[in-house]
């Protein structure tokens, strides 16, 4: 069965069916197949996003394209280039801090990009940066969004691992962090290289000038992680606060969204949800299908064969989930994987939240790079570039990313002492 599941998937995939539908069709010719029962299928995908938990993803995607439509990224880019505008790669370096604020209230990489990139890439390519590197910027610092909460990756990887989801949002932000100063570092070498962004000069009139404009939106993810840490609210509900901390935003204080523009923002809401939706659906029939076959155990098996060292285990899974975002998107790849790897490393003494943090900051290199990373796509078709000449300039900052996981793997407390300060 597995074989069969394996050949239709590989088939699919190589042809370029949409990841969702290739792991749908597999599993449907393995369950046609072996003469299963049909209503399995349906069964189990009702089953996997019959989940309180994950109520939290489409609140998350709600508030953020409501956050979007109210046009906040003027305010949050001018309180980025206010603080850091002024160092060597100014613009650059404002671009990642922007993604840092921004991450706060989207917890989305593809928003980040398509919001900020829009406004970004032209104000770099103005200033004298090139377009491919300007592409760059953007949709590397874009993968911080997943990471600092709220992020809907790590709610999606607590449902599937039974991690506790308050924990893991605390715990993307020391990693956020790092990723931001591994990433200005690149571009301000890179800037002093080529000459790109004058050194400006700093003013604390200006920032306070510009914290006053951006302090109600920013206050949403202090709101988000303050109700959370004190117990107030759970993180699905903060889902829910924050759509209506975004809808006040947008309606009564800044007027930039009208009531008419209430149903296509819903509707726009319910379809990137569906699709996140259907894609966990898929994937949880065909990760089951695996577990069915004890895939799973075949694989501690076989890396405990191979090593009895935790640490190499765990680079060996990293460089695996490298290679294979380079040709799946990164959604997909965790909530296959998830179930099949957090076994083998709770085997070799690894952290379930620790190993989550480190799966999703894996993955989400693979939507940077080519050939499939979406978000280079996204913003190449905003720069109106070529994939393959921003392809060229992303890989810098893939190698910052992969350091800084580097750097969790070699000290894991980076990931959680902040949790276990919290918590403990």
């Amino acid at each position: 069965m597995l074989v069969i599941l394996a050949s239709i998937f590989i088939i699919l995939l190589v042809l370029g069916m949409p990841i969702a539908f290739t792991m749908g069709i597999a599993c449907l010719g393995t369950v046609v197949y072996s003469q299963m029962p049909l209503n399995m299928l349906i069964t189990r995908m009702f089953s996997a996003t019959d989940s309180f938990s994950l109520m939290a993803v489409p609140f998350f995607i709600l508030a953020g394209e409501l956050m979007n439509e109210a046009d906040l990224t003027d305010r949050i880019l001018n309180l980025a280039r206010a603080l850091v505008g002024f160092l060597r790669g100014g613009l650059a370096i404002v671009n990642i801090l922007a993604s840092v604020l921004f991450a706060g209230l989207s917890g989305s990489a593809t928003a980040d990009t398509a919001a900020l990139g829009s406004l970004e890439i032209p104000m770099m390519v103005k200033d004298g940066y090139s377009k491919e590197f300007s592409v760059a910027v953007t949709v590397a610092s874009s993968t911080i969004g997943p990471i600092i909460p709220p992020s809907v990756m790590l709610v999606m990887y607590a449902v599937i691992a039974s991690v506790n989801i308050t924990k893991i949002l605390i715990a993307g932000i020391v990693p956020g962090i790092l990723m931001a100063l591994a990433m200005s570092v690149a571009v301000y070498f890179i800037s002093l290289k080529r000459g790109y962004g004058t050194a400006g000069t700093f003013s604390l009139k200006n920032i306070g000038k510009a914290a006053k404009q951006a302090v109600i939106p920013m206050l949403m993810p202090i709101i988000i992680m303050g109700g959370i840490l004190s117990g107030i609210f759970t993180a699905t509900e903060a889902g829910v606060v924050a759509v209506v901390y975004a809808f006040i935003i947008g309606i009564f204080v800044y007027k930039t969204i009208k009531l008419k523009d209430i149903p296509r923002i819903l509707v726009k809401g319910a379809a990137t949800t569906a699709v996140s939706l259907f894609i966990i659906a898929m994937a949880s029939i065909f990760s089951w299908f695996l577990a069915w076959e004890s895939f799973p155990e075949t694989v501690v098996n076989v890396m405990q064969a191979l090593t009895s060292n935790g640490t190499v285990a765990l680079c060996m899974v990293i460089l695996f989930l490298f290679v294979l975002g380079l040709f799946v998107e990164g959604i997909p790849v965790l909530i296959v994987f998830a179930p099949i790897l957090v076994p083998a490393m709770e085997a070799y003494g690894i952290d379930t939240l620790y190993f989550g943090i480190v799966l999703v900051l894996t993955v989400l290199v693979g939507s940077i790079t080519p050939p499939v990373g979406s978000l280079l796509y996204l913003g190449s078709s905003i720069a109106k570039t070529t994939v393959s000449k921003a392809g060229k300039e992303v890989w810098i900052f893939v190698a910052m990313i992969m350091s800084v996981i580097g750097l969790l793997v070699i000290f894991p407390q980076i990931v959680l002492f902040l949790p276990d300060l919290l918590y403990n």
